[in-house]
């Protein structure tokens, strides 16, 4: 079988790198980009210089503003961010049909398997394509070589904000024994919690458990971290040019409906389907994308950002709601409803700074993590969130309608 090499490669900082192209005179200063002119504006991105005073993605403004106050505020320009990733894409294709763009923040992996005879090693192949995106583009990517997307991953974790690394085949479970658990990509906060609970902190301390042992402390999730923390990652970089990807569910109701506990109802077990499809894939959601079929043949589509990036039901459900909420303008009853996640994106390799938000995360995910163990155990309706159960038999047509003005 041929041995496999997987390059990742990542600009730090992503939108920041772009911003600093533009105006040179943000580097070395702290930049945070956010949208000015909102009235809960939320940090999209920040430079190291910010991050190092507490700054984090997806933080109120005001407060990012008040652990870094000689910070320089951009608003978010997401044409030149996404002009930038066009042109870090292209010349990665250029030596591999297959390049994944898992999100828009500067991040690609590129299988390089079996391509040495035209272009020579894969390090060499990252480094000409770091080498022509910092002349075309003016970024300077992070690059590793490994021969898996999570080995590979990693390791542009560990050189950030400015460096390269090669992990050799064999070397995988080696290389990651001494790293702290939460740079492993998919690990949410309540499970790092968890291993903490039992002082288990770095890859190498969980790696020296059995399948057994991890069972008792994580049941239905044993077998993802069995392999994560042993740097086993059979999972393919998709075909340049395919589809971004994506989680889709909908629901056909049997009849048109406008009662708003019943769509609710539907749209939070839509969610949860979602949430579960993203914890297996080790991703989390940036967006949520809602479609809603009338019964008169009308369509509303709507969307809402997932802040922080999640793959856990509940601040899904939140930004699911929100979009619901922009979609259902008429009085129209619903046909259909289809639900979609997309932007996805890694895990955030950061833990937060402060105990009383690391405790509202890991109170959430804890939750979840335990309702995704009884039902890999007991079945997917082993357990039931009280909104999607379907009380329905005493049904009465009643004059709650969807959840719009009485104004015109």
């Amino acid at each position: 079988m041929t041995q496999r090499s997987i390059i990742h490669i990542n600009v730090a900082d992503f939108a920041v790198a772009v911003e600093r192209v533009v105006d040179r005179r943000l580097r070395g200063r702290p930049v945070i980009v956010a949208p000015t002119g909102a009235a809960r504006a939320a940090v999209y991105d920040m430079s190291d210089e910010a991050y190092q005073c507490g700054v984090q993605k997806g933080m109120p403004l005001g407060q990012a503003l008040c652990r870094c106050r000689d910070a320089v505020v951009l608003a978010p320009h997401p044409d030149r961010y996404e002009r930038a990733m066009t042109a870090l894409l292209e010349h990665a294709r250029r030596y591999s049909p297959r390049v994944e763009m898992t999100d828009a923040s500067g991040h690609l992996f590129v299988d390089a398997t079996g391509t040495g005879r035209l272009f020579g090693p894969p390090p060499d192949v990252a480094l000409r394509i770091r080498r022509a995106v910092r002349a075309d583009v003016g970024v300077d990517p992070i690059w590793a070589v490994a021969s898996n997307r999570l080995v590979a991953k990693v390791a542009t974790r560990v050189v950030k904000p400015d460096g390269e690394y090669i992990v050799r085949a064999g070397d995988e479970a080696a290389f990651l024994a001494p790293l702290p658990v939460f740079l492993l990509p998919g690990l949410e906060a309540e499970e790092i919690g968890r291993l903490a609970e039992f002082n288990l902190t770095r890859v190498g301390q969980v790696a020296g458990l059995s399948m057994a042992q991890l069972s008792v402390i994580f049941d239905g999730a044993s077998r993802r971290l069995y392999e994560a923390v042993r740097g086993i990652d059979p999972s393919p970089v998709a075909v340049a040019g395919q589809v971004p990807p994506a989680v889709h569910f909908d629901h056909a109701f049997g009849d048109d409906t406008n009662i708003v506990a019943k769509v609710e109802g539907v749209l939070y077990a839509l969610v949860e389907k979602a949430g579960a499809a993203l914890r297996r894939r080790r991703l989390c959601a940036r967006r949520a994308g809602l479609v809603l079929d009338y019964s008169d043949g009308g369509r509303t589509v709507r969307q809402a950002v997932v802040q922080p990036a999640t793959a856990y039901d509940a601040r899904l459900f939140a930004a699911a709601r929100t979009a619901l909420g922009r979609a259902w303008t008429r009085r129209v009853r619903i046909r259909r409803l289809t639900l979609t996640f997309d932007r996805l994106t890694f895990p955030p390799a950061q833990l937060s700074l402060f105990d009383a938000d690391r405790a509202v995360v890991l109170r959430e995910d804890r939750l979840a993590q335990t309702i995704d163990a009884v039902r890999e155990r007991f079945g997917g309706d082993a357990l039931k969130v009280g909104r999607t159960l379907r009380s329905v038999s005493r049904r009465k047509k009643t004059n709650v309608q969807c959840p719009i003005s009485n104004t015109q």
